[in-house]
């Protein structure tokens, strides 16, 4: 059994699956190839019925399923599977949505243009023939191709224990790198690159890095990104559309569309309105109708992430040499091909030289007898029998055999003036063809010249410019570059749901309106955290226990106003006890931006950014907090704000920023502002000293609020009492927040039931520090504000 699968091995190897590094073609190719040439199916000639083709191929030289003949023989004739077609075919060869061709019985074929080149000099010894499977007839082990068709065309097969897949090329530029190759044989791969940059596909595309490509032609083994050819198109009604024109290789358009359709029903891709496949016989053109405000970048990144507009190609460029398969780089395939060239044009030479010198020396017999025409006429007249003549003419005028025959076989109209100067002639031509044909043989330098004008001819005849295009950088596609850049509006109750909603949803309201659901807390629960930011801006999560946590908006389930959203402990990885305490939105980490902490106990901390960049699974240390204590707040500054603190007493201090220096990410920090006994820090904000018509807005738990010029807070030394903000008792309450607006801005104020409601600034009246405020929010029985937001649409 051992012996018997080993033998079976080998024979699927050799003699089915892998193909030859000479020819490039596999077995049942080369055995169509040749079958057809026998049949005279050349290119000038009429087509013949593709049943005869397959009768002749498995009849005579592959003893295999008629189907399997057929499909190679399909295969070779379609212009979106070969780089450049061998077989040229009339009918339905099946297309690029996966359509089955036609039965062999209707289709007709015969060989392409370029298939001379394959099969051009079988007939003079240059590759060697063994028998067929019966013994009747015999086939060539090999054809002697000019064409490097296994770069060319590319080829796949799965062989038992092996596999190949080799992409094809575009013939000009492989031309241009054997031509290179044979003139300077110690290129390197690198060097080779740069005649040969990537594959070249039959349906075009793109092709993305050149790293990955260098590392699969110096191996032999390597993976290549493509990408469909798509753009997008204006369409009426301020309407977009992005269209394919080109597909990936070997990607069936039919499935893909089917794919793309199935990917809207499951609203995995969402925006796109219509599908169309418009594509005729002039190209391909599927149009993909976008809903209006769609972002086609983003579904055009979905749509590569999700189907087949984006696919890998690995490339395994395995294939038989000396009758063992080998793994080879793209220099090794190459020098296999030229090799090859080398032996077939020596082989051709010494055949073509054996030939010229027969007919040399049959012409020098010839002209011997033309010159003693009268003695050679009487020798034959009088000459019994053929053979007696032959006998006469070999001994008389010392001839070989084969003269003699040539003169008794010669026509009396040979004996003309004119046609002895054809003979002439003949000969001068043939001891030119021989001293030249014995050059090459004798000088290595003029064979491989011999080669390259073959291959700069074979460029010529049949190089058309390359239709993949290369992308030096491959560009990988996050989940970020599938999300639509919008703004939400982010909450987060007190026992730790959070979710994100599109700021869009939320209606502008007055002064005084009843407001809009936000969130379906529970009972025991209230809506505590509230802010807007981008779906792709950075989330620093800091805890009450002073640890930091890193999420993207966008990785925050949405949801709707009304729903709770979802824990944070299922977002983040959070220990026993540990809570939320402020969430900062950053839209991106960069040197120069400091993070500012409060805590409650009004303890600040100013640290570099760029310390919180590095995220851990479990968290970072944020700051280091005394027992009691949490984190109130946190800020972004550029190093040079004022600090606005405020408690939940009405109080509030304003210090420069540089009163705190940076510490690092672990440090405790110093004292921001001196509390009483049963007050805390509600707030804190960090002001550009510089802004002139901004106000500083306090709102309480009553829903009262005002508006206090900045310049009325007096910049003092950190660490003080503090002065008023907003008078507060027991009708309007204790504060609960404090921020800087300016008259443009919208802000949103958050009941703990989970009321919101939005509102312009410069419909709050602009007060003294001393006041209690004006009405801001209607507020039920029992019903307090926990929280207010500004909304930053233009920030």
């Amino acid at each position: 059994m051992k012996r018997s699968y080993l033998d079976y091995a080998m024979s699927v190897i050799i003699g089915r699956a892998l193909p030859d590094v000479r020819d490039g073609l596999k077995p049942v190719h080369r055995r169509i190839l040749f079958a057809m040439r026998e049949l005279g199916n050349a290119y000038n000639k009429p087509y013949k019925k593709s049943a005869r083709v397959v009768g002749d191929v498995i009849g005579k030289y592959h003893p295999h399923g008629e189907q399997a003949v057929y499909d190679a023989l399909v295969r070779m004739a379609q212009d979106f599977s070969m780089r450049h077609p061998i077989v040229d075919g009339q009918g339905n060869f099946g297309s690029v949505d996966g359509d089955p061709p036609a039965a062999m019985r209707y289709t007709e074929v015969r060989l392409a243009r370029l298939a001379d080149e394959f099969l051009g000099d079988l007939d003079k010894e240059t590759v060697d023939f063994f028998p067929n499977y019966d013994g009747s007839l015999m086939e060539p082990t090999v054809l002697p191709t000019q064409a490097p068709n296994l770069l060319m065309n590319g080829s796949s097969g799965i062989a038992v224990g092996m596999a190949t897949n080799i992409p094809p090329h575009n013939l000009g530029e492989l031309v241009d790198g054997l031509v290179a190759l044979i003139r300077n044989p110690g290129l390197t791969v690198k060097e080779l690159m740069g005649f040969i940059p990537a594959p070249d596909f039959p349906t075009a595309g793109f092709i993305y890095g050149r790293g990955h490509l260098r590392k699969a032609y110096e191996t032999g083994k390597g993976t290549i990104k493509l990408r469909a050819r798509a753009v997008v198109e204006k369409m009426a009604r301020e309407r977009e559309a992005i269209v394919i024109s080109e597909l990936p290789y070997m990607v069936n358009k039919a499935r893909l569309i089917e794919r793309i359709a199935d990917l809207v029903h499951s609203k995995k891709i969402e925006g796109l309105k219509d599908i169309r496949d418009e594509s005729d016989r002039d190209g391909m053109r599927v149009v993909m109708e976008l809903k209006k405000d769609t972002e086609a970048r983003v579904i055009l990144n979905q749509l590569y992430k999700f189907s087949a507009m984006e696919t890998t190609f690995g490339i395994n460029m395995v294939a038989i040499v000396d009758g063992r398969p080998e793994q080879l780089s793209l220099k090794e395939m190459l020098q296999h091909f030229v090799s090859h060239r080398r032996e077939v044009v020596t082989r051709r030479t010494v055949f073509e030289l054996a030939r010229a010198e027969e007919r040399a020396h049959i012409l020098e017999g010839l002209k011997i007898a033309l010159d003693n025409l009268d003695a050679v006429i009487n020798l034959i007249r009088s000459s019994r029998t053929a053979a007696e003549a032959k006998e006469g003419l070999m001994t008389n005028f010392s001839l070989s055999e084969l003269q003699a025959q040539a003169i008794l076989d010669m026509r009396l109209a040979r004996l003309t003036g004119l046609e002895r100067e054809k003979i002439d002639e003949e000969y001068r031509e043939l001891l030119m063809t021989i001293s030249r044909l014995k050059s090459l043989l004798e000088n290595e330098s003029l064979l491989m010249n011999e080669i390259v004008e073959e291959l700069l001819k074979l460029k010529e005849r049949y190089a058309d410019p390359r239709r993949t295009e290369l992308i030096e950088a491959a560009e990988e596609i996050s989940l970020e570059d599938m999300i639509v850049e919008e703004e939400m509006v982010v909450t987060v109750t007190h026992s730790g749901y959070i979710k994100r909603t599109p700021l869009s949803l939320y209606r502008s309201q007055r002064r005084g309106g009843k407001g809009s659901t936000s969130a379906q807390a529970k009972e025991e629960d209230f809506v505590e955290v509230v802010f807007t930011a981008s779906t792709h801006d950075y989330v620093l999560v800091f805890t009450t226990q002073g640890q930091v946590h890193w999420l993207k908006v966008y990785e925050i389930p949405q949801a709707s106003r009304a729903a709770r959203g979802k824990a944070v402990v299922n977002l983040l990885n959070l220990s026993s006890g540990e809570r939320v305490a402020t969430i900062l939105p950053v839209p991106v980490f960069e040197e120069g931006r400091f993070v500012f902490l409060a805590t409650k106990n009004g303890v600040v901390k100013k640290t570099d950014l760029m310390a919180y960049s590095r995220p851990r699974v479990g968290g970072i240390i944020g700051l280091t907090l005394d027992e009691g204590d949490e984190v109130v707040a946190a800020r972004l500054t550029d190093g040079g704000r004022h600090i606005l603190l405020s408690t939940a007493n009405g109080l509030s201090i304003r210090f420069d920023e540089s009163q705190a220096r940076p510490m690092g990410r672990t440090a405790r920090g110093v004292k921001g502002i001196e509390l009483g006994d049963d007050d805390t820090m509600v707030s804190l904000e960090a002001i550009d000293p510089h802004e002139a018509v901004a106000t500083i807005l306090s709102v309480t738990e009553g829903g009262f609020g005002k508006r206090t010029r900045a310049q009325e807070y007096r910049v003092q030394a950190r660490g003080g009492k503090g002065i008023i903000t907003i008078k507060t008792t027991p009708r309007n309450g204790k504060v609960v927040g404090v921020v800087v607006v300016n008259d443009g801005d919208e802000l949103v104020l958050v009941a703990d039931r989970g009321k919101l409601i939005r509102t312009q600034a410069r419909g709050i009246s602009v007060i003294g520090r001393n006041t209690q405020g004006v009405k801001l929010f209607e507020l039920a029985a029992g019903e307090r504000v926990i929280g207010l937001a500004r909304v930053a649409e233009e920030d």
